[in-house]
């Protein structure tokens, strides 16, 4: 039996409810009918039940599923999901970068593509398991916190039979298996976005980023919001309404880890690079997904400018998210945790205590918290960043890989990275993308700077 994970009715109904809690839309009435009919929560870490549900089930889950969306949102006023409107409530939003803005150079950009690698690549095998279980396992090999790749060699059995490590991901992403730097979703996006500028430049549209995907993104390498989007294109729906149609994962993380291209070709201008991001997210994603890559993208500019401060860096971000909204809450909390505790697993069992019991593990939001929360406690430093990041646990290779990216560029070059994270990659990604199967780091950062260094036909 095929189960089609992230686009079945009635398990979405169960994302939206919980995402209707999140936004404080009163759903009691509809939640209330679904129970009354027998439907169930949505799956804790799968993206589909085990089994269909009957067919009054199934439309009954389409029908209450409108009915969530149409819900008066108390959130809409603060979390603007339109440009124009974030930009009006961010008092410190970045003044548009001048013709002496800071260039990148290519070899800065080959340690963001490098750092992006090893940092999804460390989080990998740990995708989808406990907090408890990251711990375990690393602790059990004496690599806690995790500043190597996790391998299973020295693992007790009975360990691994609790705590298994990620199916998909073991074969390729555990110490003794690497060999280059396996496909992923978080290195896949940054090459559509490649694509994009190639063909479209950086004046590009969100229709633009709709029809590269179409054309280049195999839709069984998406997940949640975008396996969602490209479902609502087929159904004839046009942006920005594919990011809310029976879309319960519009502020899951996908938007996020996508924005890094938008960082690196707009070095030094932030507000352009949040706003790039910002259009490529209003495919998939509303609100707090959009705020989480608008946040990325700008602190990933700053960084690409030639910044040295992560701490400045993450200040740019939340110049470009809205100061009363939920994203932007998190991360200064997260800053605040982990400027005032020198043990960072006590940071993450406070973040964990905050935002676990409401939010699914790939939400932004917790995610993008633990991602400032880690740059601030390691204070830029590539292996700290990405152990901190991957040791707190949620969405473990996506957090790796934008923290990777971060720290790359703190760090200048592929030199100043230790070669135990560089060495395996090869300087090789697979992936199915385009024609970029087992293209070399280094030719990526040349690709990127050509597009970094094109002049904009238009302003943004």
């Amino acid at each position: 039996m095929l189960r089609l994970t992230w686009v079945q009715p009635e398990d979405l109904v169960g994302h939206e409810l919980r995402q209707a809690a999140l936004d404080g839309r009163d759903a009691s009435a509809v939640a209330a009918r679904w129970e009354a009919a027998g439907g169930h929560p949505a799956p804790d870490r799968a993206g589909a039940s085990a089994r269909p549900a009957p067919r009054h089930l199934r439309l009954l889950a389409t029908e209450l599923l409108d009915d969530l969306v149409a819900l008066a949102d108390p959130t809409a006023a603060a979390e603007p999901t339109d440009l124009d409107r974030i930009r009006a409530l961010c008092p410190d939003w970045p003044a548009p970068a001048t013709a002496a803005s800071a260039s990148v150079s290519p070899a800065r950009l080959e340690a963001a593509w490098l750092g992006r690698a090893a940092g999804c690549l460390l989080g990998k095998p740990v995708e989808k398991l406990p907090l408890a279980g990251i711990r375990a396992l690393a602790r059990a090999t004496g690599n806690w916190p995790p500043a190597r790749y996790f391998t299973a060699r020295g693992v007790p059995g009975e360990l691994l039979a609790a705590h298994p490590w990620n199916r998909r991901s073991a074969p390729t992403s555990l110490a003794e298996n690497i060999d280059g730097m396996p496909e992923d979703d978080d290195l896949n996006y940054p090459l559509l976005n490649l694509l994009l500028l190639q063909r479209h430049g950086r004046g590009f549209t969100t229709a633009d980023v709709a029809r590269v995907w179409l054309d280049e993104l195999p839709v069984g390498r998406t997940f949640t919001a975008e396996r969602v989007a490209c479902r609502n294109l087929l159904s004839g729906l046009e942006p920005p309404l594919t990011a809310r149609h029976r879309n319960p994962f519009r502020e899951w993380i996908g938007a996020l880890i996508r924005a890094d291209v938008h960082g690196w070709t707009n070095p030094g201008d932030p507000a352009a690079a949040a706003a790039q991001a910002h259009r490529d997210a209003t495919l998939t994603h509303t609100g707090s997904g959009v705020h989480a890559a608008m946040f990325a993208a700008a602190v990933i500019a700053a960084a690409a400018g030639g910044a040295h401060d992560v701490h400045a860096c993450l200040r740019t971000g939340l110049a470009v998210v809205p100061p009363g909204s939920r994203l932007a809450a998190a991360v200064r909390h997260a800053v605040r945790l982990a400027a005032t505790h020198t043990d960072f697993d006590t940071v993450v069992d406070a973040l964990h205590a905050r935002h676990s019991p409401a939010h699914h593990w790939v939400h932004a939001v917790p995610n993008t918290a633990l991602i400032a929360a880690a740059l601030t406690h390691a204070d830029g430093d590539f292996t700290g960043s990405v152990s901190r990041v991957v040791s707190g646990g949620w969405d473990t290779d996506s957090n790796g890989a934008t923290v990777g990216s971060v720290a790359g560029l703190l760090a200048g070059s592929p030199a100043a990275l230790p070669e135990h994270w560089t060495g395996p990659l090869k300087n090789r990604l697979a992936t199915s993308v385009g024609d970029f199967d087992g293209t070399g780091f280094d030719t990526l950062a040349h690709l990127t700077h050509r597009e970094a260094t094109r002049p904009c036909p238009s302003p943004t």
